[in-house]
């Protein structure tokens, strides 16, 4: 009589590499490693982008009002025009209508903040998507794993042992640890990067007061004169 073949124990799953890892992981490590490609280019890009000096440094501010007391608005606007930086920009919205109404002023310094904030964080998006998304395939492969380790469980009439469930329990999880391992630099770079922003925002702000109450001091002498007249 023909006797039913005995089960074999699970190979204990060995992960010496990083490659082991996603070729135990199951197809859904291929979108996972996808998204820390993009994770990568996208960090790289906004850490170039967002650079101090790229952005406008405090002390390319400063020379800019430096010269716009010295010299003029013309000048200092000139000056933005052959240096342009997004810091520069904001500050040229005011200079172009350093004669103008003060409030058409702060009105085109609002609008040319409002361009330079969005423009700087319009590649901050793909972080985010890669941060909710990773974690979610890494959840569904481990779910997925999980039902095709039960599967074999009931296939194989293996309920008596517990080696090739957690076999199978392990090689599942690998997904939500690698989705987790993508996701959690993901979102730390998306923070550093919206600080980043924030920062350039408040030193914007900082300036463009200076140089309005410089821009004040010099229309008041004009404004005298007109008065007199």
């Amino acid at each position: 009589m023909l006797q039913p073949e005995p089960l074999r124990a699970a190979e204990p799953l060995t992960l010496d590499s990083v490659f082991d890892m996603v070729l135990n992981g199951g197809p859904l490590m291929i979108p996972i490693a996808l998204c820390s490609i993009v994770a990568v280019m996208y960090v790289v890009e906004r850490s170039i982008r967002l650079r101090g000096n790229e952005l406008g440094s405090a002390s390319y501010g400063k020379r800019i009002l430096e010269v716009a007391d010295a010299r003029g608005p013309g000048d200092a606007l000139r000056a933005c025009e052959e240096d342009p930086r997004p810091l520069g920009r904001i500050l040229g919205a005011a200079l172009r209508r350093a004669r103008g109404p003060l409030l058409e002023m702060e009105k085109a310094v609002e609008d040319a903040g409002y361009r330079e904030v969005k423009r700087l964080g319009a590649n901050l998006k793909p972080l985010v998507l890669v941060g909710m998304i990773a974690p979610l395939l890494g959840l569904l492969g481990t779910v997925w794993g999980m039902i095709e380790a039960f599967s074999s469980i009931a296939v194989n009439d293996g309920l008596g042992k517990p080696e090739l469930l957690a076999s199978g329990i392990s090689q599942a999880l690998i997904t939500t640890a690698a989705g987790l391992t993508v996701a959690i630099p993901t979102q730390a770079a998306y923070y550093w990067f919206k600080g980043r922003i924030d920062r350039f925002v408040r030193r914007s702000e900082d300036l463009y007061l200076e140089l309005e109450s410089l821009l004040e001091r010099e229309r008041l002498p004009a404004l005298e004169a007109r008065t007199e007249a």
